[in-house]
């Protein structure tokens, strides 16, 4: 079933690239950059509490805390940095070279959680590098 979420995440993803270029048009990048945030905190907080999954937040470990606080300050700068490169930048370019972050995403997880890189995933990651540079060099 992850595959659906993942699938899903794509979509909105994308969905997330094209309103984000409109809605950056006449705006500070990062005033647009907190304006999506408020709206983001206000919609997950709402599912947590509709869904009553807040009762475990005081159990959380200091390790499982500290994780998930840098993991949030890293997506708050690759948002404000997508958001600056929108603002910028054609949306057909910006996307796919920030979607260089799955070719990362792949060394880091071998560097750092010591998943497997196998011989397919090189040549994965070596086909989005291609793509992405298809893409984007004139």
């Amino acid at each position: 079933m992850w595959w659906v979420y993942a699938i899903l995440s794509a979509f909105f993803a994308s969905l997330t690239a094209i309103f984000a270029k409109l809605g950056v048009a006449n705006i500070n990048s990062n005033l647009a950059t907190g304006i999506r945030t408020i709206v983001i905190l206000v919609m997950v907080w709402s599912i947590i509490a509709v869904r009553g999954e807040a009762k475990g937040i005081s159990h959380l470990s200091k390790h499982t805390i500290f994780f998930l606080v840098i993991s949030g300050l890293a997506t708050g700068l690759s948002w404000l940095f997508y958001f600056k490169a929108l603002q910028t930048g054609p949306v057909s370019q910006v996307a796919p070279v920030d979607k260089l972050s799955v070719a990362l995403t792949l060394l880091l997880a071998f560097i750092f959680l010591g998943e497997s890189f196998t011989l397919k995933t090189a040549v994965g990651a070596c086909l989005i590098i291609a793509g992405t540079m298809v893409l984007v060099i004139k």
